[in-house]
C-alpha cells in the first residue's frame, strides 16, 4: 500500500466517509474503496450503510444514482468533470414526445442514464436485470434507450416484445470490432471470450459468455480457462495485479479504456475527503423523485 493509499484510509476513517469504487476505477481505488461494484451495487450500498457522507468514485450518473436512493446523505463526486457520453445521447424531451405519440408504450432505460432521463421513463433496468425485468412487463411495445446494443441482445432474447432502439450507444464497447475479436480468438485458440451486451450484435456472435460486469468477474473466478474480457480495462487489471494466477486477457487493450472513469485519480479522492476538490451532488427534489419511480418499478420487477 502507498502512502497516498494510507492517508486517504485514514481520512476517511477520520471523516465517517464511505468511499464507493465502480468496477471499472484502477485497483489501486478499488483497494481503498470500502464498496466496490456495478452502478445500482454501490447505490445499494449506500443507502444500506450509516454514512452520512459518501464519496463516489466512478462518473456522474453513478453519483446521482446514490443521491436518488439516499437524498439525506451528503455525496461527493472527486472528478466533476467524469461524465457518460451515452447517458446524455437521448433528450427527455424526445421521450415525451414518443410517450404522448404511443400511449400503448412503455419507456425502458438503462442506468446509465441522466436523472432527467430516468425521470420520464417507466422503468429503470441493469445489464444483468434488462431481460427479466422487460420480459416482465405487460406492454407488447417497448422504447429501450440509450443503448442499442443492450436493446439489441435483449430483443434476441424475448422475441414476442416489440422493442424499439434509438441510436445510442457506450462509445467504448461499441469500438470493439468483430474483426479484433476474430484476431484475438485466433491468436489464443481455446480461450472463453467473455463479453458486456454494451458490445455489438456481430461481436456478441462470437462470445461464449455474456454478462454484466459482476457477471463477467463471477465467471472469471470460477473458471479455470484463459478467459478473453470484452469489456472496460478495470475487470482485466483487478485481475492481473489480484488474481495473477488466472488467465485473464484483455482484448483489444488500446480501445477498452474509460477515459471518464480514469478522471478519478488517488490525489482528487484524497482532496475530496479534506474538502479541497470535488463536487457534491445537489437535485432538485421534484426530479429526484420523479427519477426514483423508474428505479423503484426497477426494485418490484427485479
Amino acid at each position: 500500500m502507498t502512502e497516498l493509499q494510507r492517508l486517504i484510509i485514514n481520512e476517511k476513517e477520520k471523516s465517517g466517509t464511505l468511499i464507493l469504487a465502480h468496477t471499472y476505477q484502477a485497483p489501486e481505488i478499488i483497494d481503498i474503496a470500502d464498496v466496490s461494484g456495478d452502478s445500482f451495487a454501490l447505490s445499494k450500498a449506500a443507502a444500506e450503510r450509516p454514512h452520512s457522507r459518501v464519496l463516489v468514485c466512478g462518473v456522474r450518473f453513478m453519483a446521482d444514482t446514490v443521491k436518488i436512493l439516499s437524498p439525506e446523505k451528503t455525496v461527493i463526486l472527486p472528478a466533476p468533470d467524469a461524465t457518460c457520453p451515452m447517458a446524455d445521447q437521448i433528450a427527455p424531451e424526445r421521450v415525451t414526445a414518443f410517450k404522448t405519440e404511443n400511449p400503448d408504450a412503455q419507456v425502458v432505460v438503462y442506468i446509465n442514464t441522466s436523472t432527467e432521463l430516468k425521470a420520464v421513463a417507466d422503468v429503470c433496468v441493469t445489464s444483468s436485470s434488462a431481460v427479466k425485468i422487460v420480459s416482465k412487463l405487460e406492454v407488447e411495445k417497448i422504447l429501450f434507450i440509450p443503448d442499442k446494443n443492450l436493446g439489441a441482445w435483449v430483443a434476441k432474447q424475448l422475441p414476442d416484445k416489440n422493442i424499439i432502439l434509438w441510436e445510442g450507444y457506450c462509445p467504448i464497447h461499441d469500438r470493439l470490432t468483430e474483426e479484433q475479436v476474430l484476431a484475438a480468438k485466433k491468436e489464443r485458440p481455446g480461450a472463453i471470450f467473455a463479453a458486456h451486451p454494451e458490445c455489438r450484435r456481430e461481436v456478441l456472435r462470437h462470445a461464449e459468455m455474456i454478462g454484466s460486469t459482476a457477471e463477467i468477474i463471477n465467471f472469471i473466478l470460477n473458471s479455470d480457462k484463459e478467459i478473453l474480457v470484452g469489456t472496460v480495462r478495470g475487470v482485466a487489471d483487478y485481475f492481473k495485479l489480484h488474481y495473477p494466477e488466472k488467465k485473464v486477457r484483455l482484448l483489444a487493450p488500446e480501445v477498452l479504456r474509460c477515459g471518464d472513469m480514469e478522471k478519478v485519480t488517488l490525489d482528487n479522492i484524497y482532496a475530496s475527503l479534506k474538502g479541497e476538490a470535488g463536487e457534491e451532488i445537489i437535485l432538485d427534489e421534484k426530479l429526484r423523485l420523479a427519477a426514483r419511480g423508474c428505479i423503484d418499478k426497477m426494485l418490484e420487477l427485479g
